[in-house]
């Protein structure tokens, strides 16, 4: 029999347990995506209407979605996880017990706000952190769709300082609920279609102050790390207005719209600059030490050698269609796989997994035209076949998609009709 709750305490003790039912067969999470794609196009629309097109540059779009999509697909095989961990510190570390009331929820957002602004500084003043958060700042575009660029590593790395606030005494619960609507209020200051509000700048972090973080002009370097309030900033130093328009993105533009390289870039700069290092200080500094002081000649060495250094004019893409399905693919796909990810088997979260990560490598290698992106094609048609005959329970015959496939590319040589079509620009 159902207990009906008496109280507002109760009553938010009771629609969180009967959430935390419903998302045992459902995760409503998934209603997250359409939402996202609804506000950015009403920001892309606005910007049209504002005659302001730049604000939005095809390319970099992309790669924005591609990053977010790779986040929310490999974050529903750890966020359970997270969850566990907060539980397990709330229940044998909590240093106080901490009452549900709504003083209690004023300061838990103050908590979490301040414990955000230190995880976040330290994601700019520590190597290992800022290999995860550079990632979020590669965009020289500052449009809601540069508040996807998260990654997984960034989110686990978060959780650790996340766990800080159970560690009070924070219950759980509140924390998740908490974090929910936080990170709802950051999606919001990425934009410039949002006019500068003065006064609101005396209390809340707003998307003009919020682009000054993401400028990569010197003066704004390592300023406003706040996400929803500036009281941390003001009482830290870090705190600056918009004075002049912020030029966005990093200081050193990162030459690649590689999806495998935005995310691990920086970890091989790391471990170039621990090589090169001499004894333990150096080497610990390489790891532990401020990005400022990594040597600026490690990252064009690292492209030349990995990527050839190549500047491709990619203004008027041949493929662009091709290239929108394959997002909208795999946002359909990951709607899916969201809503009914605990009904699913291993099996289709494995073909899930690697299905829509191939799909979006495949989408950064045709922004910088790789001719392997032609094999990487046939790749995913075989994983393709191979879920199929699996589920048939006939494995036995993967011999003959392989067959297929070999027959047609010496008939039809579809590897040079691909690459006219894919592997050039106009």
């Amino acid at each position: 029999m159902i207990k009906y709750p008496t109280n507002l305490v109760e009553y938010y003790y009771f629609c969180v347990e009967q959430f935390k039912n419903s998302m045992e067969h459902y995760n409503y999470l998934a209603f997250a995506m359409p939402a996202f794609f609804l506000f950015v196009f009403l920001e892309y629309k606005a910007a049209q209407r504002k005659k302001k097109p730049e604000l939005f540059k095809y390319e970099s779009s992309i790669s924005n979605v591609s990053i977010g999509i790779a986040e929310r697909l490999i974050n529903l095989f750890v966020a359970a996880t997270f969850y566990q961990i907060y539980y397990w510190v709330y229940d044998n570390f909590a240093i106080f017990n901490i009452p549900n009331n709504w003083m209690i929820w004023v300061g838990l957002i103050l908590a979490t706000d301040f414990v955000w602004y230190w995880y976040h500084r330290l994601g700019h003043e520590v190597n290992i952190f800022w290999a995860a958060h550079i990632v979020h700042h590669h965009s020289e575009e500052f449009n809601f769709t540069a508040a996807a660029r998260i990654t997984t590593i960034q989110a686990i790395i978060r959780t650790g300082f996340w766990c800080l606030l159970p560690l009070a005494g924070f219950h759980p619960n509140l924390v998740i609920t908490m974090l929910l609507v936080h990170g709802s209020y950051s999606f919001f200051t990425h934009t410039q279609i949002i006019e500068r509000v003065k006064w609101l700048e005396y209390v809340f972090i707003t998307p003009s102050l919020h682009g000054v973080h993401h400028a990569s002009d010197e003066k704004y370097l390592d300023k406003n790390y706040g996400d929803m309030f500036v009281f941390w900033d003001k009482m830290f130093g870090t705190f600056q207005v918009e004075e002049e328009h912020p030029k966005y993105g990093l200081t050193h533009p990162l030459k690649s719209y590689s999806f495998l390289w935005m995310h691990f870039h920086y970890y091989f700069e790391i471990y170039e600059s621990y090589k090169r290092a001499d004894g333990f200080k150096g080497k610990w500094n390489a790891v532990f030490g401020s990005p400022a002081n990594m040597d600026q000649d490690i990252r064009p060495e690292l492209e030349k050698k990995f990527l050839q250094d190549r500047s491709l004019k990619l203004n008027q893409l041949r493929f662009k269609g091709y290239l929108a399905f394959q997002i909208a693919m795999c946002t359909i796909m990951l709607m899916w796989f969201t809503y009914f990810y605990a009904n699913h088997n291993l099996a289709d979260k494995l073909f899930t997994l690697a299905f829509i990560l191939i799909t979006l490598i495949n989408c950064g290698a045709l922004l910088e035209q790789r001719k392997w992106i032609y094999y990487l094609e046939y790749g995913r048609l075989f994983l393709i076949f191979t879920y199929v005959l699996y589920l048939q329970g006939q494995t036995k015959y993967l011999f003959v998609p392989v067959m297929l496939m070999v027959i047609s590319e010496q008939s039809f040589s579809l590897g040079k009709r691909y690459q006219q079509y894919v592997l050039q620009t106009k």
